[in-house]
C-alpha cells in the first residue's frame, strides 16, 4: 500500500478525473456531485498561492483504495485553517485501516486546525472521534 500526495501542485487531468469518479462512487450517500468534487480537487491544484490543500490517495498495485481531499481555508483562529472536504475508502477494502491511515497522514501534514462535516449516522464518525475530532457546533445552512 502506498500513499500518493499532492499539495498545491497540478494534478494530472486524467488522474484528477479518476479520483473524482472514485470519490463520487465510494462516498455513496455522504457524497456530492462529480462537479462539486472536481471543484475541490481544482482548489488543491491551485498554484497561485491563494488556495491550495492536499490530495492523498491510497493505492494497492494500480487500484485506488482510498482518497482524502483537504482544502486550505486561508483563515485561522475563528475558522480552522483546513477543511477536510472528502474522504472515502473503496468498498472492497473497508475495515482494513485505510481510512485511519489517510486520516493520520492528513493530521500530520496539515498546519493548524482541521474541520470536517460528518452526518450523525456516518460510521466514520467513530474514527474521527478516536483521532481527537470533537463536535463543537451544529451546522446550519441557507442554500440559495
Amino acid at each position: 500500500m502506498q500513499i500518493i500526495k499532492f499539495s498545491n501542485t497540478l494534478i494530472p487531468q486524467s488522474y484528477r478525473n479518476e479520483i473524482a469518479l472514485f470519490l463520487k462512487e465510494h462516498l455513496q450517500q455522504y457524497g456530492d456531485s462529480y462537479e462539486d468534487i472536481s471543484l475541490a480537487l481544482d482548489y488543491v491544484s491551485d498554484t497561485s498561492g491563494s488556495k491550495g490543500g492536499y490530495l492523498l490517495v491510497a493505492q494497492h498495485d494500480d487500484v485506488v483504495t482510498g482518497a482524502v481531499v483537504v482544502n486550505k481555508t486561508g483563515m485561522s483562529g475563528y475558522i480552522p485553517e483546513n477543511i477536510l472536504v472528502y474522504i472515502a475508502t473503496h468498498h472492497d477494502y473497508r475495515g482494513k485501516g485505510i481510512g485511519k491511515m489517510l486520516m493520520e497522514e492528513v493530521v500530520n501534514l496539515c498546519e493548524g486546525s482541521i474541520a470536517l462535516h460528518c452526518e450523525p449516522d456516518n460510521p466514520a464518525r467513530k474514527l474521527y472521534e478516536k483521532l481527537g475530532f470533537t463536535s463543537k457546533y451544529l451546522e446550519m445552512r441557507l442554500v440559495k
